[in-house]
């Protein structure tokens, strides 16, 4: 039999891969149905006029994926439906810290036993990058990347790069757009410098009383430069005084807002609230304490540790949407101020 397949004579991809997605394409929408004979290398070659080792690595890949099975003597059958037909999700966070935890766990969550997650983490090296991306490429149907590098522009230019090489199709960014890479793909981000700004607009009822709001962030914070712009930014729009420091100040005076971009429960949050506590000052009362980044020990912490954050929930649960629905959109999550006992 012939399958109605073309390929694109415009396109940088190798013809294996184009073939790889289009036979993917064909099996998963129901156009090649289980159980149905592929043509054979020989004739499939001969259809596309392309060479029979092109053919032979398309069929093995397709073959590793669980999509193709074949019977001695007669050739390629479409696989039966089974749990090799979920499609194969590579996460590539930078780290896994508490929210990309959140992130994660939702993720999982949504997608449930319709898909088959395997998570690595770069450590925002690009290097290390390029392995995963070598040894993984064309095994897995969707690759959830968080592509967060150095900032310079040769870095970014890098990683641009390197993202490049994952089919548009197959690409969900989550946590931050590289905007800089156009194209068909899906993302689900925060937009740090307007994200803050926001945050701390939803409490300008409080903050425009505050004598000062002091910004704690470590100079190592990769996105901690994107914040506090657009912290300075809201300052300057709403007339509040603001300072920013790389760790918590050892004299705290009453009326004093802090806003601690690093926390994560860290120590610099601990610092801070030992402070606090050593000159007689009540964490809500006297003085104030916004984190950035929610998760549930929030609740918990200083009597109640108010946040502003992106919604990670929110995040996870929409990359699995579009897992789930072979639909790629762009997404600004939301962002909000959560106020509990420490502002």
């Amino acid at each position: 039999m012939s399958i109605n397949i073309t390929l694109e004579n415009g396109s940088k991809a190798p013809i294996y891969k184009q073939l790889v997605e289009k036979f993917e394409d064909a099996i998963r929408s129901g156009k090649l149905k289980p159980g149905e004979l592929i043509p054979s290398m020989n004739d499939f070659a001969a259809q596309l006029d392309i060479s029979k080792e092109t053919v032979k690595k398309t069929y093995g890949i397709l073959r590793e994926k669980g999509l193709l099975i074949p019977q001695q003597g007669k050739g390629f059958y479409v696989a039966e439906a089974s749990d090799s037909s979920k499609p194969k999700v590579l996460v590539l966070f930078d780290k896994l810290s508490i929210y990309k935890e959140v992130l994660f766990n939702s993720l999982a969550e949504e997608l449930g036993e319709k898909a088959d997650l395997t998570i690595l983490t770069h450590n925002q090296d690009l290097d290390l990058f390029t392995y995963y991306l070598d040894s993984s490429l064309d095994k897995y149907d969707y690759y959830v990347i968080s592509p967060h590098f150095p900032l310079d522009e040769k870095s970014q230019a890098q990683a641009t790069k390197l993202i490049a090489r994952v089919p548009n199709r197959k690409l969900i960014m989550v946590d931050h757009w590289l905007q800089s890479y156009t194209g068909n793909y899906g993302a689900v981000y925060q937009d740090f410098e307007n994200d803050v700004y926001d945050g701390l607009k939803q409490g300008l009822d409080k903050l425009k009383n505050t004598a000062v709001l002091k910004v704690i962030t470590m100079a190592s914070s990769l996105y901690g430069p994107m914040i506090c712009k657009g912290v300075d930014r809201f300052c300057l729009e709403h007339n509040i005084p603001v300072e920013f420091m790389t760790s918590a100040p050892e004299n705290i005076s009453p009326n004093e807002t802090y806003l601690v971009i690093n926390s994560q429960l860290d120590s610099g949050l601990a610092a801070l609230a030992r402070s606090i506590k050593a000159q007689n000052l009540e964490v809500g009362k006297d003085v104030f304490i916004i984190s950035y980044n929610e998760f549930d020990l929030n609740e918990v912490v200083l009597n109640g540790l108010s946040t502003i954050s992106t919604d990670f929930k929110q995040m996870g649960r929409t990359a699995a949407m579009m897992i789930l629905n072979r639909k790629s959109w762009k997404v600004h999550c939301d962002f909000k101020m959560t106020r509990r006992g420490s502002f």
